[in-house]
């Protein structure tokens, strides 16, 4: 994909094969995709996780999508290997449908910085 590529577009792309990839083909969430971020920036592989956990690995996923933009900072790994963010900003107050446009926009920055859609 080229950068003339629109944000639908790419936003429909990564759903797809992220889709086939890890929901046998059903559409994944914006909250879906932002969890499994977090599972992959928290780096210790496949396992279960708790509800508090998956709380927390949404979190993280939120902060490293932020992170670009200056609301966050990466600060410290706890001893548990969790890692730990400060926030620089405060967010603005969005509406809804604005904070969707932000979040589809991050992700899509975080996978474009993988290589994801070359």
């Amino acid at each position: 994909m080229d950068k003339e590529t629109s944000l639908k577009e790419k936003w429909d792309f990564l759903t797809k094969e992220l889709s086939q990839q890890f929901a046998e083909g059903d559409e994944l969430t914006i909250d879906a995709i932002i969890y499994l971020i977090g599972v992959q920036e928290l780096g210790q592989g496949r396992r279960r996780f708790k509800k508090d956990e998956k709380v927390n690995l949404m979190h993280i996923a939120i902060c490293k999508l932020l992170e670009p933009y200056g609301y966050y900072e990466f600060d410290f790994f706890d001893n548990d290997g969790w890692p730990h963010y400060k926030t620089l900003t405060e967010l603005p107050s969005l509406k809804p449908g604005e904070q969707t446009v932000l979040m589809k926009e991050a992700i899509i920055n975080y996978f474009e910085a993988l290589n994801f859609f070359k």
